[in-house]
């Protein structure tokens, strides 16, 4: 068996890191973090836990404890992660960061970004992005990795093979993301409460979002990212606008040969002619992309549907953990989604 970590347990990726790992063939969680919640059994906040880990109990973090470990996960702040995870690098077999600790390969984005200065240039570019249909080789034997942003993981899905094979324009790009509450965590805020959320889609993050840079490094290409909050509990519907590259000879049937290309043999990531929904992706490590050209404006739409917090977060992770560790990458992942 593999002996997993998981540090920051209580949150929602923390819990959906719980919830996959119990499915999971290979990992069994001995040691699982919730400083806030230090003391509190896994069950009692989360009874859906509760068949499977009926007596684990939140702990403080100790050191000590992760030592040896097969495999960690972080689920902390930015800096929290970019503060801990040099103290397990080369204890533990491998450190998957939910963070954005080390997404971003550019130190130098970070104060503009994040507000913070990133101290750590040599861990930085040992850390391997982990969306593995864009970065597998690079996953293999990985001993730490950055695990995308939900809405990077959707955006770059669909957009990478695009601006790859040339045949939309690599500037210009609109993004217009939709997320389900559950995006923004389980702390207590204005937005989150029931009565702001219900019945309401606002946009944030204007022109300043910090997926901003993370989607441009991923896609390599310029973006124009904006989010937007809908009452729903989880899932991410990407949305995204783009023009034909000059000379490119495109159609709706030719962007969806060009999709179907890289992804033939992805487990799972399904181009379908359907328009995506996030219903359909719900509880599953699934992401439902797809490709129109509108001749009437020369605009290409793009589209791509996931959970926010599987692919987009804690089963995105388990899929990079299970490649670095040279395990089948679909264990312990569901590829079909929960309906109705």
């Amino acid at each position: 068996m593999t002996r997993v970590g998981i540090i920051g347990a209580s949150g929602y990726t923390g819990a959906e890191l719980l919830r996959l790992c119990a499915q999971h063939p290979e990992f069994e969680v001995v040691y699982a973090t919730g400083d806030s919640n230090a003391g509190t059994y896994a069950a009692d906040l989360y009874p859906s836990l509760a068949t499977h880990y009926p007596d684990m109990m939140f702990e403080s973090f100790d050191p000590s404890r992760a030592d040896g470990l097969d495999l960690v996960f972080l689920g902390l702040p930015h800096e929290a992660s970019m503060a801990l995870a040099p103290q397990l690098v080369g204890t533990v077999g491998c450190v998957v960061d939910l963070s954005a600790a080390y997404r971003l390969k550019d130190a130098s984005l970070y104060p503009t970004w994040y507000g913070f200065t990133h101290d750590q240039p040599a861990l930085l570019a040992d850390a391997v992005y982990g969306l593995p249909e864009l970065h597998r080789d690079e996953l293999k034997g990985a001993t730490l990795i950055a695990t995308p942003g939900c809405h990077v993981t959707a955006a770059a899905l669909v957009l990478a093979p695009l601006v790859r094979a040339g045949v939309i324009e690599p500037t210009g790009i609109v993004v217009n993301s939709i997320t389900g509450i559950s995006g923004a965590g389980r702390g207590l805020k204005q937005t989150s409460l029931f009565c702001s959320a219900d019945e309401d889609v606002t946009a944030y993050g204007l022109l300043d979002h910090r997926h901003t840079p993370e989607i441009e490094q991923e896609i390599g290409a310029q973006v124009l990212f904006t989010p937007h909050l809908a009452p729903m509990n989880r899932g991410i519907l990407a949305t995204c606008y783009a023009k034909p590259a000059s000379g490119a000879d495109v159609s709706t049937d030719s962007l969806l040969r060009t999709l179907c290309g890289p992804y033939a043999s992805e487990p799972f990531v399904l181009v379908s002619n359907a328009s995506p929904s996030t219903k359909a992706t719900l509880g599953s490590n699934s992401a439902h992309v797809t490709a129109r050209f509108d001749e009437r404006t020369g605009t290409v739409i793009a589209i791509c549907a996931i959970d926010n917090l599987a692919k987009g977060a804690s089963g995105g992770a388990i899929q990079a953990a299970n490649v670095a560790l040279g395990l089948p990458e679909t264990a312990g992942l569901a590829k079909v989604g929960l309906y109705p």
